[in-house]
């Protein structure tokens, strides 16, 4: 069982900037951020496929965020920049050791994911 512990969230004013982390107890092939707020479904942020250091990103935050790991201290980030306040909400990290289904079309699918950490809240206003 992957071990996910998320941090570094945060209330912030628009146009700010978070760096999130999530220290795993291994670094998966695969690894995203999600974020959910309530009434929604947990949507991708970004991923990572480590294997060749590929990231994925949602339309509404590429060129703002971006993701990237550090294998020597098994943390994945997100660097959060030009924050909006439609960027609130809890972010989760999620790992899959599989390289089957990290890809453009199925990276944002919750399912692909069997380990979760329990969250960081990012409040932007």
């Amino acid at each position: 069982h992957v071990q996910l512990v998320e941090s570094g969230g945060g209330s912030v004013q628009a146009g700010g900037s978070l760096r999130l982390s999530c220290v795993a107890s291994e670094i998966t092939t695969c690894m995203g951020w999600f974020r959910s707020v309530p009434g929604k479904e947990r949507e991708g942020v970004a991923a990572i496929w480590t294997g060749g250091n590929k990231p994925y990103y949602n339309d509404s935050v590429k060129d703002r965020f971006s993701i990237s790991t550090d294998n020597a201290k098994n943390t994945l980030y997100l660097q959060m920049n030009n924050l909006k306040p439609e960027d609130t909400g809890r972010y989760y990290c999620g790992a899959r050791p599989e390289d089957e289904y990290c890809s453009a079309a199925y990276w944002h699918e919750t399912w692909i994911y069997g380990h979760w950490g329990q969250g960081t809240q990012v409040t932007v206003s």
